[in-house]
């Protein structure tokens, strides 16, 4: 019986120790990788967006992910879902995501372009929007977003809210864009999503 005792009371100790162990451990905070898979439902794998009116995050410099969902979590930048996911994360998070986009390489998407349209936008790029968005669009300074291969809907969405007045256009933007026809800015868009 006394046996039997010991091996019970030496079984509620280990379970007991076990708890304590469990209880006091600080679990490791979530990795750049994890707090990025949250994204993956809308923008894709890795940041590569499978769908026509979701931006690709792979690429982006970690600037400009972070600029764009602090913009989203304080309601800057308009948005039907962004805004109210960014709320749930911290600025540590943010610059972890950044980090974690900024090591993807860029995803390069298939789509249909009107190849008048991308000559004419190529011709446009370098005097407009070069200073800024760098290398064709690949690149993007500061917190520029890079340009290249997004789906063209998408670019055609935000330049509404843009020239509609429902999204802040940064001023050096707005002082190259204000004197651009709706064709030159459509050619500009055709542009880069082309760029490979």
């Amino acid at each position: 019986m006394k046996k039997r005792w010991m091996d019970g009371a030496g079984q509620w100790v280990l379970a007991a120790s076990a708890l304590w162990l469990a209880a006091t451990a600080e679990a490791a905070p979530p990795s750049p990788a994890m707090l990025s898979n949250a994204c993956a439902g809308c923008h894709g794998t890795n940041g590569g967006s499978a769908g026509p009116v979701m931006p690709s995050l792979a690429g982006q410099s970690k600037e400009a992910i972070v600029v764009a969902l602090q913009k989203f979590k304080s309601g800057e930048r308009p948005s039907t879902i962004m805004g109210r996911l960014a709320k749930g994360y911290s600025d540590a998070d943010f610059a972890a995501m950044g980090d974690y986009f900024a090591s993807q390489k860029i995803y390069v998407t298939q789509q249909t372009l009107d190849p008048k349209r991308v000559a004419k936008g190529a011709s446009l790029q370098e005097a407009n929007c070069g200073r800024c968005h760098i290398e064709d669009g690949k690149e993007g300074k500061d917190d520029t977003p890079a340009m290249a291969s997004q789906w063209l809907p998408y670019l055609q969405m935000q330049m509404a809210l843009y020239t509609a007045g429902m999204r802040k256009m940064p001023e050096k933007m707005e002082e190259k864009v204000k004197p651009l026809s709706v064709e030159d800015l459509e050619s500009l868009l055709h542009f880069y999503a082309s760029v490979k």
